[in-house]
């Protein structure tokens, strides 16, 4: 028997119908850009309740954090430390 956690198969319907609602939204031409936008926050809404529970029920990490490759992860990592230190651009190698 497979047991599924109802918040989980909760928040994972929800994810695929925001998705689903996205997509419908991105064929459309033109594109509103207000229905893309609304489109667009509750697909990211929908991803970070998934990824709550997903922590929260298995303690598993965001699964979404590996669509990134290295490095673009150090890239995103060096602008964020730039920008936490006040530094605007690279430093000179």
């Amino acid at each position: 028997m497979h047991l599924v956690s109802k918040k989980i198969d909760s928040a994972l319907k929800t994810l695929v119908k925001a998705l689903s609602k996205h997509g419908e939204v991105m064929n459309e031409r033109p594109v509103s850009v207000k229905r893309a936008g609304r489109a667009t926050e509750k697909v990211r809404q929908a991803a970070a309740d998934y990824t709550a529970v997903i922590a929260e029920k298995t303690g598993q990490p965001n699964p979404f954090v590996d669509f990134l490759d290295p490095e673009t992860v150090a890239s995103l990592r060096g602008e964020r430390d730039r920008l936490a230190k006040g530094t605007k651009k690279d430093p000179v190698d």
